[in-house]
């Protein structure tokens, strides 16, 4: 009887201690989500400054510059659970004839570098299914490089994004004008755009996945 209250009273502290730990971890992740809001501010209140003083200015009607940024640097210092980054941002500096036509090649150019980090993606994919020996070293190579060159496919299954950022600003030398564009995208959706490019490369030709590589891809 003696024995079962002991072991009763061993599970409840252990069951305690455990509540208290995760508690203990939620404050600290908690903790350190708010430092990090508290930095992104000031971040972005000094760009603002400098970018004024580089001669930007917001589009007419966007918001103003210190909010488009304090915005961009809330996505950037986002952070889930574990601490790794929700969201991936992408950027570019465009020049043109007209706003018009900078604001194009500049979001263009943006997503393409969004693109650009889904290809890095897949490449990550790929090293980790030769370390886990699913695939041989030339069918490795063979797929990363052939993935990695699809950029202006991942920019299409990005699908539309808005920019968080909007800046112009008439170049001295020359007058022409130019736009800066920043995007963000989430992190979970470009791991997804990299997944599903790996399997449909790999499924290529009409092959079927074994079921080691079906359980690699449900599991990431």
């Amino acid at each position: 009887m003696k024995t079962m209250k002991f072991l009763a009273v061993l599970a409840l502290l252990s069951f305690s201690m455990g509540i208290s730990a995760q508690n203990a971890l939620q404050q600290k992740v908690t903790a350190n989500k708010t430092a990090l809001k508290e930095k992104a501010s000031k971040d972005a209140k000094k760009e603002a400054k400098r970018l004024t003083k580089e001669g930007w200015t917001v589009f007419p009607g966007g918001l103003p510059l210190e909010k488009q940024l304090d915005r961009v640097y809330m996505f950037q210092e986002d952070y889930d659970d574990d601490m790794n980054h929700k969201y991936i941002l992408g950027e570019n500096i465009s020049m043109g004839e007209t706003v018009a036509a900078a604001q194009a090649q500049a979001t263009e150019l943006a997503r393409m570098d969004l693109a650009g980090q889904i290809g890095s993606e897949t490449t990550t994919i790929v090293d980790n299914m030769l370390a886990n020996k699913m695939l041989a070293d030339d069918q490795a190579a063979s797929i990363a490089t052939t993935l990695i060159e699809n950029k202006t496919l991942y920019s299409q299954k990005l699908g539309r994004i808005e920019p968080v950022l909007k800046l112009m600003r008439v170049n001295k030398k020359n007058n022409n004008k130019e736009v800066m564009v920043r995007l963000v995208a989430k992190k979970s959706s470009i791991d997804e755009i990299a997944k599903q490019a790996v399997r449909a490369e790999l499924e290529k030709g009409g092959k079927e996945l074994s079921e080691e590589l079906k359980a690699f891809f449900d599991k990431n």
